[in-house]
């Protein structure tokens, strides 16, 4: 008769709810960087344009990083005072800074030469973006309580908004039309232009409007979704979210920080939505439900946060003057590139790769690959096949040659599963060969296993298995301790251990018997 291998027994195991998919998404950002700055990170900015470079503003300095090396490529430092919104070009060419003397620069990223000053503002310029859709226009907010949008070629203020009545710390251009403009402001008020008319065509957050939509608190950060017709604001630690086709109605308030949001970004395709706070926490939202599906923790308050276009970093800047850039090696399956059918894209003739290389390839020569022809035999020919015989692991060779004492060895080693070691174990009961495999034990082969012994005593899989082999042991090498320090502390830490589960166990046994009564009582006042 064959030797039959060791059966491993499947344990049922209850289902893991502590990571789900989305969860186990954003851990992926992980290997976190941090650099230390001279000052506060105010802002960081991913360039639109590969290979997403960003820009990092603290003290009187925008600095551009590498996104693969995490390294300073461009230092631009000529500020008169601090610094403030570094924003990259969607060409990724040029970067736009303000100042808090009021000053606004635009810069040749690479030769770091200064193009065009913008000098209009009295007060500390905390805004500075260029226009998603018109690159020549750049939006400006102040805490002189005026929003700006410029024309970058002849350095001309296009629009100018007074409306607001206090600092005016947030604000974009929209980026489905480049004549619309999203600001919040100090004043508690979030304000959509219309730089066609020059006028404020809602206000949002009036603390004279409705409950929900009331507001008290100075707005931190304005986002608009990429469709233009929903907004979200922060003011203090409440996210609202603004329906703006329905008149800038609050559609939910959600309070999930418990300090100041200070930053909203988008993932690539804004269907989350991350928030930073004072409260050192990133938090992601789905924004078909508007639920937190993630939470990052981070050593300091965050003051500034930015996810990059092809969700590969996640930077943020804190109080503290850290910046922590964590990173995602994304996988081979995912594509390359989410915009296929952009400008960019039709020029270059990247389509081709996405309709599969239907388009000839004209004017090229075609290899033919090596490849070796397979014999073809008769349609009624038959062919034998041969099975190959399974190999026995380690544990089942050694078991079948009757070697108990190196099987029980073989599956003490950190890197086999404890469903293997205690079904062979269970295989030496049913062999009687147990004592056979624990006996003539030094104390560095009897360490391996007092030590699964402790480590599985309270797993409901394996604990009455451990108890009868523990007895084994017990009774075996009692005479002998003492003799080692080592395992004397091993056979006392499995003692209080069991000792441990037991006082758990009676207290278990307890609130099972007030779960009984109290639903014992409710059964019979309904009946």
């Amino acid at each position: 008769m064959d030797y039959q291998p060791v059966v491993v027994r499947k344990h049922p195991r209850p289902a893991s709810t502590k990571h789900n998919a989305e969860s186990r998404y954003w851990r992926q950002y992980r290997h976190p960087v941090f650099i230390k700055e001279y000052a506060p990170v105010t802002s960081v900015h991913f360039s639109p344009a590969k290979p997403h470079r960003y820009a990092v503003t603290a003290a009187t300095r925008v600095q551009i990083y590498a996104p693969r090396t995490q390294k300073v490529t461009k230092t631009i430092s000529r500020f008169k005072d601090v610094a403030r919104s570094g924003c990259i070009r969607g060409d990724g060419k040029l970067v736009v800074a303000g100042d808090d003397s009021g000053l606004i620069q635009i810069f040749d990223i690479n030769s770091r030469a200064i193009l065009r000053t913008l000098d209009s503002h009295k007060q500390p310029v905390h805004v500075t973006k260029f226009s998603a859709l018109d690159q020549t226009q750049v939006l400006s907010c102040s805490d002189d309580t005026t929003v700006k949008l410029w024309d970058v070629p002849s350095q001309a203020a296009i629009t100018t908004f007074l409306d607001h009545t206090d600092y005016v710390r947030s604000g974009q251009v929209s980026t489905s039309n480049p004549n619309l403009i999203l600001t919040g402001s100090y004043d508690a008020t979030v304000r959509l232009f219309d730089a066609r008319t020059g006028e404020c065509e809602m206000v949002m957050g009036d603390p004279s409007g409705e409950a929900g939509a009331r507001n008290t608190t100075p707005v931190e950060q304005v986002l608009m979704f990429p469709s233009g017709t929903v907004a979200l604001s922060s003011a203090g630690p409440i996210l609202r979210v603004w329906d703006l086709v329905a008149g800038g109605r609050c559609t939910r308030a959600m309070s999930n920080h418990q300090k100041t949001i200070t930053s909203l970004a988008f993932n690539s395709d804004a269907s989350r939505v991350l928030t930073g706070g004072l409260d050192q926490m990133v938090k992601v939202y789905d924004v078909s439900t508007y639920r937190v599906v993630h939470t990052m923790r981070y050593p300091a308050p965050i003051l500034c946060m930015a996810i990059s276009p092809d969700e590969t970093h996640i930077a943020a800047g804190m109080s503290d003057g850290t910046l922590s850039v964590r990173r995602r090696q994304p996988k081979a399956s995912e594509p390359a590139s989410k915009d296929l059918f952009s400008v960019a894209s039709l020029r270059t003739g990247a389509f081709e790769s996405f309709l599969g290389g239907a388009l000839p390839t004209l004017g090229q020569g075609h290899v033919k690959e090596k490849k070796k022809s397979k014999p073809v035999g008769d349609v009624d020919e038959l062919k034998v096949e041969s099975k190959r015989k399974k190999r026995l692991r380690e544990y089942d060779r050694l078991l079948k040659n009757f070697k108990y004492s190196a099987a029980l060895d073989s599956v003490l080693r950190k890197n086999v599963p404890p469903t293997t070691a205690f079904s062979l174990i269970q295989e030496l009961i049913h062999r009687d060969g147990l004592r056979t495999a624990l006996a003539g034990r030094d104390d560095v082969l009897l360490e391996p296993v007092l030590r699964l012994l402790l480590k599985h005593i309270t797993d409901p899989r394996f604990g009455e298995m451990v108890c009868d082999v523990a007895n084994v042991v017990i009774e075996m090498y009692t005479p002998v301790l003492g003799q080692s320090p080592l395992i004397d502390t091993l056979f006392v830490r499995l003692r209080k251990k069991v000792a441990a589960e037991l006082r758990f166990q009676k207290e278990l046994v307890k609130a099972k018997g007030a779960l009984d009564m109290l639903l014992a009582s409710a059964a019979l006042s309904v009946v």
